[in-house]
């Protein structure tokens, strides 16, 4: 084993987590601080940036305690971040606002102005208008000009942390390749901003980030950063990625026709894919660059899907929640296991909270085709065919998109990789084998060898990636349950695009009756 130490830094949505590895990727130890989500309206998501900063420097500061290691065999260090939520610095490196979560829909109302050029923003980024940095940079300036006006850039948390440990000036901000989609103002293939789009939407250049790889060194540990964190000063840090980037690395997904899947809060389908070629047409599927310089990811997600089974448990399952603990899973799972598939004609629309991509706030959850004859079992094995069902969704676009794909392996990490049951159901419905491998921690490990790499440790770094994720078992799909599922499929995406409407006016409809 060697003397030789990477620290990973994953700031999360629900938390921070760092942890610090030797050379082999081996994890030495790891430490974990809850995030602070401020709601001060329905819809509005706020983060602090400092707050975020803190967490970092608490964990790092844990994981050097508990390691016991000197601190200056810590050969360099990379963060990562959520992608899609975007914060503002002014001059100073000092926040003018909050930071903007990716879970905040206020920005929706920018979705109409952007309406006119919806194609450029998907063809050009590869991203269509969503949730995400250009509806929110247009809100900040049409809402507060005054803020807009104070912000000297425009950044993604992994940036503000990174920067402030390394004692940055605004001029030096950047942003890294794989959170540029998000952006909605790049030309994401060709790795520039958008004159057009700027200009259109009246975003100066100069608020925006330069553009930089993931393993590039931003610069080290200034004596403020050593002294909270216990790091050694001068230590190099390494741009980052974005959050499912870096764990898609870290899980070995690096080849075309790899699949991951975190099976977590979000329910992410991400497959490696050999050029960048957007969504145009449906819109759904984001078009995104890798860690590794020339990868392309197409990459689609379900906001809250895992969160669909803890609303279950919270809701139908309390009785063997009580009793099983944080074992209920797997009682779900027993009782699923004996519906027949296809849950006897239940199908589960597992959007409660609304569409991200492409953005549809008023889609809600929708369970169609339950009779007398279903009970508790059905409704939650639907809920796993559900989400298997959107993924097949995915996979038909990026097919269409590349008639050569061959998916070879999806690896699946989160909470719901643990289930023998889920992993079946999504590997007969999607027919591409399904694995699970040996490490969980794969943010922190893909940033871990992110910052290897910037210090000259690793050199191929698709092979290295590869090598320190082992499959440790193995899902195959069968045939006759492809064939099943493949009405169920059909009748999924129909029903999505026949209830739009319906949806749109239970939106409209009052929920509250205030009579007098």
């Amino acid at each position: 084993m060697s003397d030789i130490y990477l620290l990973g830094v994953d700031l999360g949505t629900m938390g921070t987590k760092a942890a610090l590895f030797n050379q082999e990727g081996e994890l030495i130890a790891e430490a974990y601080e809850e995030s602070i989500l401020r709601y001060p309206k329905p819809g509005w998501v706020e983060q602090d940036l400092e707050e975020i900063y803190t967490s970092a420097v608490n964990c790092i500061k844990a994981v050097l305690e508990q390691s016991k290691i000197d601190s200056a065999k810590v050969e360099g260090i990379a963060f990562s971040s959520q992608m899609s939520g975007i914060g503002m610095i002014d001059k100073d490196w000092q926040p003018v606002a909050h930071y903007d979560s990716w879970l905040d829909t206020r920005c929706e109302e920018s979705f109409d102005l952007m309406e006119p050029l919806c194609d450029n923003f998907t063809a050009g980024s590869g991203c269509p208008p969503t949730y995400a940095h250009a509806s929110k940079m247009i809100w900040w300036k049409n809402n507060h000009p005054e803020v807009f006006k104070q912000a000297a850039k425009f950044i993604v948390p992994l940036t503000y942390v990174a920067g402030k440990m390394a004692g940055l000036a605004a001029d030096q901000a950047y942003i890294d390749e794989t959170c540029l989609h998000f952006s909605g103002f790049s030309e994401t293939d060709k790795l520039k901003w958008s004159e057009e789009l700027l200009n259109r939407y009246e975003i100066p250049k100069d608020k925006t980030p330069r553009i930089i790889s993931s393993t590039e060194i931003i610069g080290n540990v200034n004596s403020e950063a050593s002294r909270l964190t216990g790091l050694k000063e001068g230590t190099p840090i390494a741009a980052g990625a974005g959050d499912q980037a870096a764990a898609a690395f870290g899980a070995g997904v690096v080849n075309p026709g790899d699949v991951f899947d975190n099976a977590g809060t979000a329910s992410v389908c991400s497959i490696c894919v050999e050029r960048f070629k957007p969504d145009v047409d449906n819109k759904v599927v984001l078009a995104t660059r890798g860690v590794i310089p020339g990868t392309f990811y197409a990459l689609s997600f379900i906001n809250g899907g895992g969160l669909n089974l803890r609303w279950f448990r919270d809701t139908f399952g309390l009785q063997e929640k009580d009793k099983a603990g944080d074992k209920v899973y797997q009682v779900f799972d027993k009782m699923a296991a004996n519906v027949p598939a296809g849950s006897e004609g239940a199908i589960f629309i597992p959007h409660l909270q609304g569409r991200v991509t492409p953005p549809d706030p008023t889609l809600r959850g929708l369970w169609v085709g339950f009779t007398w004859a279903h009970n508790r079992s059905h409704l939650f094995r639907s809920i796993l065919e559900g989400i298997a069902y959107e993924y097949a969704y995915y996979l038909q676009i990026e097919q269409n998109l590349h008639p050569d794909l061959n998916c070879r392996e999806v690896r699946v990490i989160g909470g719901g990789a643990s289930s023998n049951l889920w992993n079946q159901i999504k590997c007969d419905i999607l027919n591409i084998p399904y694995c699970r491998i040996n490490r969980s921690e794969v943010g922190t490990w893909g940033c871990a060898m992110i910052a290897g790499k910037a210090v000259g440790l690793f050199d191929d770094l698709a092979t290295t990636a590869k090598q320190s994720s082992q499959v440790v078992k193995r899902f195959e799909p069968r045939k006759e349950y492809n064939e099943f599922y493949k009405p169920y499929v059909a009748m999924y995406s129909r029903i999505l695009e026949q209830y739009s409407d319906v949806f749109s006016g239970l939106s409209a409809l009052p929920t509250e009756h205030n009579q007098k």
